[in-house]
């Protein structure tokens, strides 16, 4: 993974985002990640002992309210700010091209990913034909046109029961389908319930996933007559 900062640059970051009023370290993450377009989302980890340096050395101040703490710039921190802005210039320079990088890194990932799955779902398709094909082998063994040793002849009832089983099992697809879109709906509106918002690599993801899973489904599926 590319460097994102160099040494001190997310330091003097910090500060050029609380210049635009207080903020909580998880909205000071959130930010970053947003301007990284979900390329790269800093740790609480990497955060916060930041912001503790920031002000131990008075350039931030920290309020607690309700088991939360609020950052904001001191008169020190503007007076930092402000004598760095070329350096604060040259860094979102920098990190454009890092953005850059980063993206071409996430889609050959991606992409990578995508070829995986690709191969994992046309081995089930080929696997479900093949079961299918046994299944039918072994089902016309016993007999051809539905007929029975001793002459008895039930082509009728299997014709009947061959309906059934194909409206069985299109039901059968059209839950699981019913189950799958209602499971990752909830699990999209849990995560973006406290208001944040889905980076555009989950979009991607689940856009190129969906075409990839009907590419395959649809090499399963029985052709018109």
């Amino acid at each position: 993974m590319t460097p994102v900062f160099a040494h001190g640059q997310l330091r003097l970051y910090l500060l050029a985002l609380l210049e635009q009023g207080p903020r909580h370290g998880y909205e000071l993450i959130t930010a970053l990640a947003d301007r990284f377009g979900g390329t790269y989302r800093p740790s609480p980890g990497t955060i916060y002992p930041r912001l503790a340096r920031l002000e131990e050395e008075g350039l931030v101040r920290r309020s607690d309210e309700q088991r939360r703490s609020t950052y904001g710039l001191t008169d020190a921190g503007r007076a930092e700010l402000d004598a760095r802005r070329g350096d604060l210039a040259q860094l979102e320079e920098n990190l454009a091209e890092t953005v850059r990088t980063l993206a071409d890194q996430v889609r050959d990932d991606v992409r990578g990913s995508m070829q995986g799955l690709r191969a994992d779902l046309a081995a089930a398709a080929q696997s479900a034909r093949a079961s299918a094909t046994g299944s039918s082998g072994r089902g016309r063994a016993g007999g051809s046109d539905g007929a029975e040793p001793g002459g008895a002849d039930h082509s009728g009832t299997d014709a009947a029961d061959l309906k059934v089983t194909a409206r069985l099992r299109l039901s059968e697809a059209e839950a699981e389908l019913r189950v799958f879109r209602d499971e990752v709906r909830a699990e999209l509106r849990a995560a973006t319930a406290n208001g944040a918002m889905l980076d555009q690599l989950t979009v991607e993801t689940i856009r190129t996933v969906l075409d990839q899973a009907r590419t395959a489904i649809r090499a399963t599926l029985p052709t018109a007559r």
